[in-house]
């Protein structure tokens, strides 16, 4: 491919040796139905299986693929970023490997984008292969964020989505460290606009997102876009310093007049203070983790490092090439 792509398709991969092929030949039947020529960059998450042994047959086999395999494991959102940076098309969609993204969306979305969209959302209109507990916690989630947070990302949205090369080349501007990227789109702006798709069960394996991995990332959403946590913590202070007040005056009335016996007991005692060190503690480590990824883009580490390509292209702009 000589000349640069009318699309690029992202697709970061960690342990997915057992669904690769099946992707490789759903996206071929996509890539061929599109209205201009295309690339699909595969991003090897450091896998421990043979994941970029088999991209990298299909970079040989076609040469519209192409593979990069990142030097260990530095996330799902890394993957997707190093992907991104290596784009060229003047249209980017990125999605996950497990085939619960049906590549047949992207038609639809690339038809959005033709209208003139400049950031295409592909919203889940069902999530009935999900448990109800991941249901209704997201659907949580996405409430929150949106009355917490300074975006407004689509609910049962995830990082299926299509996104014109303006927007692209602005999202390579935001280099921090602790990336969500759906809020980070979101927070762009542009034109945007939806479509929906019933969302599938995984091909084959087992997800590679577990509870503690969506908390972390649900964390980094409200941190990242969110003042909120702070104010939670100045609120508490507020209210203990006032209860603490209160319940001083009143002690102070009782013992003047004679209202009645205050007796200090050891185990109230005790539990009060335990109760305001866990609050003070809890305040510190909200706190510590601001100031933690502070540090973090202060220490200008590369978000993530290409330990082998597939091929010489696609070739990373070199400011950012990590």
């Amino acid at each position: 491919m000589t000349r640069a792509p009318t699309y690029s398709v992202v697709i970061p991969v960690f342990n997915e040796e057992t669904g690769l092929e099946e992707l490789y030949t759903q996206l071929c039947l996509v890539l061929d139905e599109l209205d201009g020529p295309a690339e699909v960059i595969l991003v090897d998450d450091g896998s421990r299986d043979r994941s970029f042994e088999i991209m990298r047959l299909f970079a040989q086999r076609d040469p519209r693929f192409y593979a990069i395999k990142l030097s260990r494991n530095f996330g799902h959102q890394m993957a997707l970023t190093a992907g991104c940076d290596y784009a060229r098309g003047e249209a980017t969609i990125t999605m996950d490997s497990d085939l619960q993204d049906p590549p047949g969306v992207i038609l639809e979305m690339a038809a959005k984008w033709r209208e003139g969209y400049e950031i295409v959302f592909a919203v889940r209109r069902t999530r009935k292969v999900d448990s109800p507990f991941k249901r209704y916690s997201a659907l949580f989630f996405y409430h929150l964020l949106k009355r917490c947070a300074a975006i407004s990302a689509p609910v049962n949205s995830a990082d299926f989505r299509l996104v014109d090369r303006k927007v692209l080349e602005s999202f390579q501007k935001l280099r921090e460290k602790n990336r969500y990227i759906r809020g980070m789109f979101s927070w762009l702006g542009y034109k945007q606009t939806e479509v929906y798709f019933d969302r599938e069960a995984r091909y084959a394996g087992e997800t590679k997102y577990p509870l503690w991995k969506m908390v972390k990332l649900g964390f980094d959403a409200l941190v990242s876009f969110s003042n909120v946590p702070l104010r939670f913590c100045m609120a508490c202070g507020l209210t203990i310093a006032i209860l603490s007040m209160l319940v001083g005056i009143a002690t102070i009335i009782g013992k003047v007049w004679h209202l009645g016996a205050f007796v200090a007991g050891w185990a109230s005692l005790i539990v009060l203070i335990s109760f305001i060190g866990g609050i003070h503690l809890f305040m510190l480590g909200i706190l510590g983790e601001y100031l933690a990824r502070v540090y973090d883009e202060v220490r200008a580490r590369p978000l993530y490092l290409v330990s082998e390509l597939s091929s010489s292209r696609p070739t990373a702009r070199d400011e950012f090439r990590d």
